[in-house]
């Protein structure tokens, strides 16, 4: 499995443990996925759908590189409160991933991510009712081998 899919299977994983207990606000159900999915497709509210997106390589001496990982999450909601539920899940989210920014996604050859940070978060501001669509863009930086 390429270090991309890995990745984002690691952070689809450290998602689903969001379950409306302390310290979240949301049960997110289990429903993140490693995939890409849109509004009209989903069944399921709330949800998550994380896929890869650009990524930027650095390089150092002594051949040593960093890569840069885009990552896009969509986030779905539906209901009389969706909009209120999708910024309760964007919160959940984000402490979710300020909580994990080191993630290990290959633990045969113990390859971990060194820094995962939030670029962009936005919504659809209301305009989908009943339906609430919020996308978190994230960068996440890990070495190359």
């Amino acid at each position: 499995m390429s270090r991309r899919t890995s990745i984002i299977k690691a952070i689809t994983e450290k998602l689903n443990l969001i379950d409306g207990a302390t310290p979240y606000n949301v049960n997110l159900f289990q429903n993140a996925y490693a995939k890409l999915k849109f509004w009209d497709e989903v069944q399921d509210f709330p949800s998550v759908y994380l896929t890869p997106g650009t990524e930027m390589r650095e390089y150092h001496p002594s051949d040593f590189v960093w890569g840069f990982l885009g990552v896009s999450i969509k986030v779905y909601c539906h209901g009389e409160t969706s909009s209120e539920q999708l910024e309760n899940l964007l919160t959940d989210i984000e402490l979710c991933i300020d909580s994990n920014r080191q993630i290990v996604y290959d633990t045969t050859k113990n390859y971990s991510t060194t820094e995962i940070l939030i670029q962009s978060i936005t919504t659809d501001e209301g305009l989908l009712a009943p339906y609430a669509v919020g996308e978190i863009n994230l960068q996440v930086r890990y070495e190359i081998m």
